[in-house]
């Protein structure tokens, strides 16, 4: 029986309604850590980055902070100025390393520092929170992966949105089938400010006087001193691996945490400076499209990372499936559940009038539940994030918990090289010019 307008005003309403529902935090699920279990960090690399997650880390009950390494003087004074000034610092970490009251490490350093710095905390007995990428070229992964399994470390690496209640929701959506059959997944990071394009600032004092520049720059090509490449290293190849290290890694940790994939098997990626050509050997902008396969199923990943220009900054996800989307902000989630038709439809209005009303008769009896004659039940659920969440607090209390219990992290080493190796197939794909393939079983790039 068709609608009536008064029906249909009323199974509208009730189909567009949202529904809104609260995320619980970590800290709401966990008992409160007692005085007596303190874990004792110590932080190497101490850039805004560095600075900003210990001050996360030490909001975690039971954690305290007993040593700052850094290659720039300026730093390790206002390390005493933040964090107190009975806070050893130095600009050699490996003093921190062998102190035996340190049980672990947080690494902000440059990306070409990761391995070295994670291998020489794990040999000396430390656990490590290492940020993305966990890995500057290829060869880093499986030495990280293995020193972990050999001296028996907890690695947890930095992409916190592993940690994010609202990724955890979104994963228990998609594994419930709440947006049917996932074909495809679209992700961007923008920011249009200098800061965003990593102009920072260079300190008054930078000299190397101040700045350890023979440290810093460690196993890279070496350079006359250059403030620049000290402070803004992200712009430059041979300490960072630019936006497919710095917010593609992100972007692929959290589609392979909400999917249960391990990788991409193809990728294909584009871009170039647009604007800011200051010297940087990196682009401004960055496309990619990578396909998947596996249990997850079949499904296609969009990346765009813009510095140029656009509107709102920030960072969003919509996963599409055959019965609706899933869309991630930096509010929460929202899920469109929109049922896949019961037939295949009419087109008639070219036919005689009689002819359509025979062809309409018949479909209404072979199809009497085809959404085109009643209301679809389309509905939108959205999931808010508590005001002032930060998912990297709850990402090292992830770390502090394993560190407890041993157990593997969120996102430990294999997780992290995933995530790495696929951001990094952009780099690539983009000095080759043409699509390159990758083995996400066995993190390897295929001929």
């Amino acid at each position: 029986m068709p609608l009536d307008r008064r029906s249909f005003l009323k199974h509208a309403g009730l189909a567009a309604a949202a529904t809104q529902f609260p995320l619980l935090t970590f800290a709401q699920e966990q008992r409160r850590i007692g005085p007596n279990d303190t874990i004792q960090v110590a932080l190497i690399g101490a850039g805004g980055r560095g600075q900003s997650i210990t001050r996360n880390a030490l909001s975690v009950p039971g954690v305290k902070l007993l040593a700052v390494a850094d290659c720039y003087d300026g730093r390790l004074a206002h390390s005493k100025e933040v964090f107190g000034a009975d806070v050893m610092t130095t600009r050699d970490y490996k003093e921190i390393l062998a102190r035996k009251d340190i049980d672990a490490v947080i690494i902000a350093t440059p990306d070409h520092w990761h391995r070295q710095a994670s291998l020489d905390a794990m040999a000396a007995g430390k656990d490590v929170y290492c940020e993305k990428p966990m890995i500057h070229e290829y060869a880093d992964g499986p030495l990280m992966i293995e020193s972990a399994k050999k001296h028996s470390r907890i690695l947890q690496v930095g992409s916190q949105r592993v940690s994010n209640i609202a990724y955890t929701k979104a994963k228990e959506l998609l594994a419930s089938g709440a947006i049917g059959k996932l074909n495809m997944v679209q992700a961007h990071w923008d920011r249009n400010s200098a800061q965003g394009a990593w102009e920072y600032t260079v300190p008054l004092d930078a000299s190397t006087q101040t700045c350890d520049w023979p440290r810093f720059q460690g196993s890279a090509p070496k350079h006359a001193w250059d403030a620049e490449r000290f402070f803004q290293w992200r712009k430059y190849k041979d300490y960072g691996t630019g936006v497919a290290g710095d917010l593609f890694v992100h972007l692929f940790s959290g589609t392979h945490f909400i999917t249960g994939s391990h990788g991409p098997t193809k990728a294909y990626a584009t871009g170039g400076l647009r604007f800011w050509k200051d010297g940087r050997d990196v682009p401004d902008v960055l496309l990619g499209l990578f396909d998947y396969s596996g249990p997850g199923g079949d499904w296609n990943l969009e990346l765009r990372v813009n510095f140029v220009d656009g509107g709102a900054e920030g960072e969003g996800f919509t996963f599409t499936g055959s019965e609706g989307t899933l869309e991630i902000n930096g509010k929460g989630l929202i899920l469109n559940r929109v049922p896949r038709e019961k037939g295949p439809g009419m087109s008639i209005d070219s036919f005689t009038l009689g002819m359509q009303k025979q062809l309409r008769d018949d479909y209404l009896k072979k199809h009497p539940e085809d959404p085109r004659n009643t209301i679809t039940d389309n509905t939108t659920e959205t999931y808010l994030l508590p005001n002032g969440y930060n998912d990297t607090v709850d990402h090292f209390r992830n770390f502090f918990s394993s560190m407890r219990t041993r157990q593997e992290p969120v996102e430990d080493a294999t997780f992290g090289y995933r995530a790495a190796g696929a951001a990094l197939l952009c780099l690539a794909s983009l000095e080759k010019g043409t699509a390159v393939r990758w083995d996400p079983e066995a993190m390897k790039m295929k001929s």
